[in-house]
Order: structure tokens, then sequence, then C-alpha cells
């Protein structure tokens, strides 16, 4: 108790210091706010060991060398053990951090540190080693859940990472390098990051709080020590701390570490579409007064939104009266909302605005696709033309992109990259998403082939679906 009073004078002292401009806070003062927070979140952060790693879904795309082209953007999105390669070879020992979340021992750390591993150990704050097993893992954004045996652990509980603020002091928490207990202080430099590549569903704090290898999976904590973060990837070309670092929001962590602890996996919700951004030139196209919601590309066939009438061409402007931002914050809205849910969207379609009622399922229920899709580890999308012109494809290509590879995944080590143009898979020619997902449904083997161009290149790539 006696800490946790001292932590509140702190916090109370810094927030009168920050919010009178007659009151000038000494460094002192200042001091005792982060070695409070350190004390009480420390204890309940641990230092993972995960060996017989392979395969792991990296965190970040595999990116070429610097001074090379990519279509997708140019940042060089490093995950903390090291670039990986097209074809690395399997690592025998991942380490990470993560962090009590109840007393029972279930601990709270990143998918990539512990997916695939035949022993993991784990370190407490005291000194203590355990055996940790895996409860379960998510791919899509990188959380996991592992527990050890015992009771009475210290933990921590979640702040709402959505009432963090730009330019909030936070505090990373890790074993950086096998440095145990590693505490690093920066604010958040931007909430709301998306469309990095670095996971499926994005939504991450950006901070400049100093995060290095090891980091991974430990906790980012406010001022009153409770998590708002978990710390997952860097920007970085040399592979170390460059002043920015990503971590996944609370409230998403949380809500899928709730469904592995409860279910031992993660369903969500599931829509039905193909989805592009709307940008100024496309709100000129459309008539809207400026860019908002996300288009319509294209309707899956039998899924929910098909049923409720959705079509291509319409832009989806709400989403249960909430406004639509971008495409991931919808993606995450969508998929974070339980199957057999009815939501309501907000759609303008050819000028006229309609209210259109949607009752979401499960991804299984109505994407027969989905599971030969997770195995290939891509994403694919439409070829608009912007896009075509972004790639330096013609107006008159057909195909579908691959706008995400997963690495580690069998489009992976078969050498395929993000913009490359699918044109055929198995033959039959995909010109559509819904072709593309056609496809793969008709598929009787554990072998695709795939034809693709890249630029001016087009080749066969055969894909072995385990």
């Amino acid at each position: 108790m006696r800490i946790i009073a001292f932590l509140f004078v702190s916090i109370f002292s810094l927030t009168l210091c920050a919010a009178s401009n007659d009151c000038a806070c000494t460094p002192q003062q200042i001091s005792k706010v982060f070695t409070s927070v350190a004390k009480e979140a420390t204890p309940a952060v641990v230092y993972i060991k995960a060996e017989g790693v392979g395969d792991q879904d990296d965190l970040s795309e595999q990116f070429q060398s610097p001074g090379q082209s990519d279509p997708f953007g140019d940042d060089f999105f490093n995950r903390f053990f090291g670039s990986p390669n097209r074809k690395a070879p399997k690592q025998s020992i991942s380490q990470g951090s993560g962090f009590f979340v109840n007393s029972d021992g279930h601990i709270l750390t990143n998918a990539h540190v512990v997916k695939g591993a035949n022993k993991i150990t784990v370190i407490l704050n005291d000194g203590r080693e355990m055996i940790a097993e895996i409860i379960g893992t998510d791919s899509s954004t990188d959380i996991a859940v592992i527990k050890v045996d015992g009771k009475n652990f210290p933990f921590l509980t979640f702040g709402d990472s959505e009432e963090m603020e730009v330019g909030e002091w936070v505090m990373a928490i890790g074993s950086p390098f096998q440095l145990q207990a590693s505490v690093t202080v920066g604010v958040i430099s931007a909430k709301g990051r998306q469309n990095l590549r670095i996971t499926d569903f994005e939504d991450f704090i950006q901070t400049d709080a100093a995060i290095n290898p090891g980091n991974s999976g430990g906790p980012l904590v406010n001022l009153e020590a409770k998590v708002i973060g978990i710390n997952t990837a860097i920007v970085s070309k040399s592979g170390g701390y460059m002043g920015i670092g990503f971590a996944i929001p609370s409230n998403m962590a949380k809500h899928i570490m709730n469904q592995i602890i409860d279910n031992g996996n993660v369903i969500r919700g599931f829509l039905g579409v193909s989805l592009q951004p709307i940008d100024q030139d496309m709100a000129d196209a459309f008539g809207l007064e400026k860019p908002e919601g996300a288009l319509v590309a294209e309707v899956v066939k039998g899924s929910p939104a098909d049923k409720a009438g959705l079509k291509q061409g319409d832009i989806i402007t709400q989403y249960d009266n909430t406004p639509v931002k971008s495409i991931g914050s919808f993606r995450n809205e969508i998929s974070m909302t339980k199957p057999g849910t009815k939501i309501t969207l907000k759609v303008n379609r050819n000028g006229k605005y309609l209210t259109i009622p949607v009752t979401l399922t499960s991804h299984s229920d109505d994407a027969s696709a989905g599971g030969y899709i997770q195995k290939l580890g891509l994403d694919v999308e439409p070829l608009t033309p912007d896009l075509a012109k972004k790639l330096g494809y013609s107006q008159t290509e057909e195909g579908v992109v691959i706008t995400k590879i997963k690495p580690g995944s069998a489009a992976a080590m078969a050498g395929m990259r993000p913009g490359f143009l699918i044109l055929a898979i198995n033959h039959k020619k995909v010109t559509t998403v819904e072709e593309f997902n056609k496809a793969l449904e008709e598929t009787k083997k554990n072998r695709l082939l795939i034809l693709a161009k890249q630029g001016n290149v087009t080749r066969f790539y055969s894909l072995k679906i385990e």
C-alpha cells in the first residue's frame, strides 16, 4: 500500500506541476514519478526464453536492403530478433519479454516470441526460473498467452489505450539484449498507426521510448503503472533503437487475451467485403465534398455483406453511428465484434445515403477459402487504376495484387512479395478477389501453382500447403 500511495502522490504532484504555470516541478519530483512507476510495474515483468522456435510469424515483412525499391513503402521494419531472409534458417532460441496479467500465472507476450517453441523458460524478476506452457497464440495480432504453475504472482492491470493522448509519458519495460528488468522512458508519438505490414490487424501506438531486441512482448505503461500497450516492433536500419517503436494498444490486446484464456483461440466477426481507401481524386470522382469512408471494391458471394445487400461501389461512411476513419480501423472494429452481432452500416450509394443492417458471422462460417489464405500467408486486393499506376502495371492488366506477405508462410518461402500481380491459380485465370477465393475453394491438392507477375517478368510459383 505504501508504494501505491507514494505512486499516487508522485503522479498527483507531477500533474499539478504540469497544470500550473506558477508551479515549477523540481527534477527530484519528476524523477520520483518514474522511479515509482518502475517499482510498481517491474516485479510483474518477466524474461522469456523459447527453445526450438521455428517458422515464426515474423513481425516485419521480408524487406529489401536499403536502396532497393519497395512499392509498398520505404520503411525498414525489423522484428527484434534480426532481419528475416526469405529462406532464413529456423531459429533454435527466441528471447523476449512478457508480464503477468493475473495472480494465477497467465503471462501476456508476443506470438512471435513463443509460437512453435517446444520449451519455454520464464525468468521472474526475483530470479526464479519456471517452465511455461502455451495457452494460445494469435498471429493476426501477434498476441500470445502462456502460463506457469503457481499462485500469488505480482501482475499488471490494463489502462484504457483509447484515453491516452499524444505527448503523454510512457515507460517501456523488458529485457533488451538479455538485460532483464530494464526500463526506458518516452512519450506517445502517435496513435492509430496502420498499413505498416507488421500484423494483419493494426492500430499501433508509436513511441520514442527506447525499444530494442528483447523488449518484444513487454509492457508499455502509463504513469499509473497500467499497461497501455505491448511493445512489438521498431523501425530500424541498424537493428537497434532509432526512436520509432510500436506497441499493440492495450484495448486490442486485452480483447484477444481474454478470448485466448477463455476459449484457447480467437473468433472474429466477418463482413465479407474488399475495401479500398478514398483519396481526394476518388472523392472527386464520386462527387464527395471530402475523402471519407471506405469504398467497397468487391463483395464476397454468400457473405453477410452480400446477404444484407451491400454492392460494389458503395461507400461505407459509418459503423453503428461511428464514422469510418480508415479501412484499418473499420477492419479492426469488425474483427473485434462478436459473430452473430447485428450492426448498422451507413452507406453512400450513388450520392444517396442508406442505412443497412448486417448480421456478422465468423470468418470460417462464410469463407471456405479462408483456411487456404491463412496457410498461404498473403493478402490480396483488386488491381485498381491507382494501384496499377503505383506499381507500374498497365491500365489493361487484370489480376489481384498481393498487398501483404506473412514471413515464414508458403508464399514467402516460394519467393513471392508484396506488389506481385496474381494472374492465375492452377491454370485458372484470376481477375477479381472473388475469382481468387473461388479458385482456392476449388483446390483439391496440397500444392498450388500460381502464375504471377512482377514488373515485366511473369513466372510460375509452386506453393506447398501443409
